[in-house]
């Protein structure tokens, strides 16, 4: 099994308003080599928002954290006190800042993440099939950290097209037992991978992906919000220190309860 990502360069630069569809089709077909059927495009969430005009004031930076939170999750003071706040944000993503980036943004202003990832890719992925006739797959992706490993990683915060999950449950391993668990996230993968040869400073904000075609499909397949974990069953919803903190301050009040009732 052999697959290919390659990055798409020759994009100009993406403003409010652009048709991102047409400028990555047209730098495709500038570069000599025609998007196939199969093909699977991975895209940097900053350009869909720029196109968005997603985009704030760098001033106003914390206040566009605030807002686009949901949940805190963990908040630590840095050293020279600036602070760091693990947040869930509206797509039900947990992360820095609540993906409110000054990376790669015009100067003076910050990004936010896409109103609806999985909508942004599906319009991109229906523009980009539309003009070029090759049933192709879209993966937006952003990058975030993980708990209890350093640095970062590309995930999918968006797809259209493309089955996100490679569900192998019910299968047999090559020995022969059954896999009880076993659903690789292609998406998450696929847009580390893609990562590679974009990079933060290369000015290459979109990758095509060859050769696993068997993972494109029709555009209302489940989208990247399939992705993540729903709460109940979300065994790390806090902080080390803020779940100790609940717990000490829950178990306190029950304590005072119980001193206060009628003996």
């Amino acid at each position: 099994m052999r697959f290919s990502i390659e990055g798409v360069a020759g994009i100009p630069e993406v403003v409010e308003g652009s048709d991102l569809a047409a400028l990555i089709a047209d730098a495709i077909d500038a570069a000599g080599a025609p998007l196939e059927h199969g093909d699977i495009l991975v895209v940097t969430s900053k350009v869909v928002s720029k196109a968005e005009g997603r985009s704030v004031r760098a001033d106003d930076r914390e206040q566009a954290i605030t807002d686009e939170t949901v949940r805190v999750v963990a908040t630590r003071e840095n050293p020279g006190g600036a602070t760091t706040r693990i947040v869930e944000n509206r797509l039900g993503i947990i992360g820095a800042a609540a993906g409110v980036d000054a990376s790669n943004a015009p100067e003076g202003t910050v990004l936010l993440l896409p109103l609806d990832p999985d909508a942004s890719a599906r319009a991109l992925a229906a523009g980009i099939r539309s003009r070029t006739g090759a049933d192709v797959g879209v993966i937006v992706s952003d990058t975030l950290g993980r708990p209890w490993r350093e640095g970062q990683t590309d995930i999918a915060i968006g797809a259209a097209g493309v089955h996100v999950f490679d569900d192998l449950r019910g299968q047999a391993d090559a020995a022969g037992k059954p896999l009880a668990v076993t659903m690789p996230c292609v998406a998450d993968e696929l847009a580390g991978a893609a990562e590679l040869v974009k990079g933060k400073a290369a000015g290459v904000p979109v990758a095509i992906v060859r050769g696993l075609g068997r993972f494109v499909g029709d555009l209302d397949l489940p989208g990247a919000r399939s992705i993540v974990r729903p709460a109940d069953r979300d065994m790390f919803r806090q902080g080390a220190d803020e779940a100790y903190e609940e717990g000490y301050r829950a178990g306190f009040e029950e304590a005072q309860v119980e001193d206060s009732s009628p003996s």
